[in-house]
């Protein structure tokens, strides 16, 4: 089971991960596409790149997450709601 549920609209992934997601379940892992990830809803969420300190995640930022690149998200205090564009 994930830690989220999505919709998925057009080319785009709709993904909320719940104020009381368990921090264990939100594990380092790896996507086999290019990604770029936009904070529609969230506060106190932090996104970390493997080997580099978390950062604070803000609404209205977008992050690019290459392919085959760990990483992972530090809960927050409410939910987190992220807006996800694949590239081929």
């Amino acid at each position: 089971m994930k830690p989220y549920t999505q919709i998925i609209h057009q080319n785009k992934i709709i993904r909320e991960f719940a104020h009381d997601t368990d921090s264990h379940e939100l594990v380092w892992h790896r996507d086999k596409k290019d990604r770029y990830v936009t904070i529609l809803e969230g506060t106190g969420w932090k996104f970390q790149y493997d080997n580099m300190l978390p950062m604070l995640l803000h609404k209205g930022q977008t992050i690019f997450i290459p392919k085959e690149t760990f990483h992972r998200i530090l809960k927050g205090s409410d939910t987190l709601k992220i807006q996800i564009t694949e590239k081929d």
